[in-house]
């Protein structure tokens, strides 16, 4: 079933997911090499519960009865998503996709956004340059009547127009008081096909777009997907609200955009 939210309920989610935005800000400024993923880990779960809130991925179960380790996923290089932090320090030309959420004052925020480590290929440079473009995209199609399709469509076109692989087997998904509601938002499909966006829905896009095959194989520990032929992958997240018609982003990159700036 999906819940529409009404304007109090998506003025809690943006709390919630600001929080977010300002813990991924907070990973921007520690980002280097050297640093390891669990440092950045231990520094967003500080930061969550000292303002109030509760890392949502932590214990969260996956469909093997694992819970998740960490109030974070660390996703490295050919590592598409839910990568878990650990031990390894982050190197000079490593791109790593941190995706993050909170539980605050009973709803929840989700975002993720891939940072570069150092110098990074130009290649790799446009992977990512494209992949958040097509989370925008996704966005401007998400408008009253149009349908869950044409959010798809848009991604997946701006992605494989310029030659990129579009991951099929995770998606979007509905957010609110539960991390995961309907509906499903995946990042490809057909223009005019899918549920019909109404006022009040609130759900997250998120293209995770691979520089070579979409095809994944998940790795041992039954958390973290990697793509078949170990080439990079990107993963871009907002959560959104449809209000007056149109997409209202309760997410932002704005503070992480101008500290990358910074370090350039």
């Amino acid at each position: 079933m999906i819940f529409l939210k009404t304007q109090d309920e998506i003025e809690l989610l943006r709390q919630a997911n600001l929080l977010v935005s300002a813990t991924l800000a907070e990973i921007a400024k520690t980002i280097q090499p050297g640093v390891t993923t669990r440092q950045l880990d231990t520094l967003a779960e500080t930061f969550i519960r000292d303002h109030g809130a509760e890392p949502t991925f932590k214990g969260f179960p996956n469909p093997y009865g694992s819970p998740f380790p960490a109030s974070i996923c660390t996703s490295v290089n050919h590592v598409v998503v839910h990568g878990i932090p650990d031990d390894e320090p982050l190197r000079d030309g490593d791109i790593v996709s941190v995706d993050c959420g909170t539980h605050l004052n009973g709803f929840c925020g989700d975002s993720c956004y891939t940072f570069c480590v150092g110098e990074v290929k130009p290649e790799v440079r446009e992977l990512l340059r494209t992949t958040k473009e097509s989370l925008y995209k996704g966005i401007e199609a998400a408008i009253t009547g149009h349908r869950l399709g044409d959010i798809g469509h848009a991604v997946q076109t701006h992605c494989e127009n310029a030659g990129y692989g579009v991951v099929r087997e995770f998606v979007g998904h509905g957010i609110g008081r539960d991390m995961h509601e309907e509906p499903q938002v995946p990042n490809y499909g057909r223009q005019g096909t899918g549920k019909t966006i109404k006022n009040g829905l609130c759900i997250a896009i998120e293209p995770m777009i691979t520089l070579g095959t979409h095809e994944l194989a998940m790795l041992p520990d039954r958390w973290g997907v990697v793509t078949r032929d170990h080439q990079p992958a990107a993963h871009f997240e907002h959560t959104i609200a449809i209000h007056h018609g149109k997409a209202d982003i309760l997410s932002s990159f704005k503070e992480i955009e101008e500290i990358e700036r910074q370090k350039q």
